[in-house]
């Protein structure tokens, strides 16, 4: 940085006088000289906002995608919050309905032992009918054997009691049948009985009644786990409500930084045009002359083609800007695209060989609309973003900052410093000089010339 006190002109003298010495010979050189050093550190203090904007630019960029991130996780928060309470309520009719499920299996239970008493009764029944057959055969047998000895006359009384005699015994028989069978089903009843009713007294519970209970624990620990996450993500909404809260004062906190920014790079571009405009040669006055002479070039071309019916006016100045399909970022057509990939890189080639600096000269319209640019960033999109926003920067509309104040200017010429996006995060700080294209009476747009430090 540097101070530089401006002393009056009669003060100038009268502090000669003093010395009585005549004032330096070489003063409008030394004046020269001070301007140029004020023009190099305007030039320096130019660069440096335009880093700090830029940089601030990235950061309010930044975080405004990280608001709009959390702006956006907010309702599903809430939404899976509402659904651990819609998982916690169902939880909750499902324990109810495992209770209910116990009561019915241990009323079905109760019903089984009930059962097993019916058949208790019937294996009891059993029981006498085969002590009646018994006793039935045992009666059949004597009489069998009385009839054997009444001879001839006891024959057909023999006959039937040896018929009743064998009836017995299948009676006998059949009954021992249902009692074994009883015996067997009573017995698994008593377990199935056993497994699924709530005994008070038993050590254990059945292993149905366990897995009930495994069940309901189950599902109890499912609505301990609802509870707790809706806790944890109602903490999480209210965290987040505050990060809100405090990106969006941080966007607004960036937002005058960007402001106080652009003032003090106004400031120093502004400084820099005053001291072009004294008439001192700076390291910028090449570049200045050189595109205040292309958009004159530029705009006779153009005020020649209107001339020759080459084009209308209407279509020259067409501001129906039609979308290209399929590209990203996104470029456009209009009337006047033939007629400037003819003329216009002729003028805009030749002014990339003024100096190594220079990176693009281009004629813009006055929406900043490039028709076409230097041939090497001209090229068709590849489908790669990175890609294409570095190198196919032809048929697109730049109306950013810079580019709309260089498109709309209209005074002989306008200087600009602004840090640039090369593409794949590589960024150049650089200057620019914008010029004015009219064209039959009317602002048409203006030539950029843009050049490194």
């Amino acid at each position: 940085m540097f101070s530089l006190k401006i002393v009056p002109k009669v003060a100038r003298e009268s502090w000669f006088d003093s010395l009585g010495e005549a004032a330096p010979a070489d003063e409008p050189g030394a004046l020269q000289g001070a301007v140029r050093s004020i023009a190099q550190q305007a030039s320096k203090i130019g660069r440096e906002a335009a880093e700090v904007r830029g940089m601030i630019d990235d950061t309010t960029k930044a975080s405004e995608r990280s608001a709009q991130a959390v702006a956006s996780l907010a309702p599903q928060v809430r939404e899976i919050n509402g659904a651990q309470g819609s998982i916690g309520a169902a939880s909750s009719a499902g324990l109810g309905a495992v209770q209910r499920v116990r009561t019915a299996v241990d009323d079905v239970g109760r019903e089984v032992g009930e059962v097993v008493t019916t058949l208790q009764d019937v294996a009891k029944a059993a029981a006498s009918i085969t002590q009646i057959a018994l006793q039935t055969r045992l009666v059949a047998f004597n009489a069998s054997v009385e009839a054997k000895r009444a001879g001839e006359a006891g024959r057909g009384f023999g006959v039937v009691a040896d018929a009743v005699k064998d009836l017995a015994g299948k009676v006998e028989q059949s009954s021992k049948d249902i009692m074994h069978t009883i015996d067997r089903l009573d017995q698994r009843i008593a377990r199935l009985s056993r497994e699924i009713r709530i005994d008070p007294q038993a050590s254990t519970p059945g292993a149905f009644q366990l897995a009930l209970g495994d069940v309901q624990d189950a599902v109890a620990s499912i609505i301990g786990a609802a509870e707790q996450s809706r806790a944890i993500c109602a903490g999480l909404d209210a965290q987040m409500a505050g990060i809100g809260a405090e990106m969006n004062q941080t966007g607004r906190s960036l937002g005058g930084a960007m402001k106080r920014s652009e003032a003090f790079l106004d400031v120093s571009e502004h400084l820099i045009e005053l001291v072009a405009e004294c008439g001192v040669e700076t390291e910028d006055t090449p570049f200045i002359e050189s595109a205040i002479t292309a958009a004159n070039e530029i705009a006779a071309m153009l005020q020649d083609a209107l001339a020759s019916r080459s084009i209308s006016r209407e279509q020259l100045f067409d501001e129906g800007y039609r979308p290209i399909a399929g590209t990203n970022p996104a470029q456009h057509t209009t009337a006047f695209v033939a007629l400037a990939d003819q003329m216009f890189p002729s003028v805009q080639e030749r002014m990339l060989e003024l100096s190594p600096k220079v990176v693009f000269c281009i004629a813009v319209d006055r929406n900043g609309y490039v028709a076409t640019h230097n041939r090497k960033y001209n090229h068709p999109q590849r489908g790669d973003l990175t890609w294409d926003s570095a190198n196919s920067r032809y048929r697109r509309i730049f109306n950013d900052r810079t580019g709309l104040a260089s498109a709309r200017n209209r005074r002989p010429f306008l200087l600009q410093t602004y840090r640039r996006d090369m593409g794949g995060g590589n960024f150049v700080v650089m200057k620019e000089v914008a010029a004015p294209i009219t064209v039959d009476g009317a602002h048409w747009g203006g030539l950029r010339l843009a050049f490194k430090f």
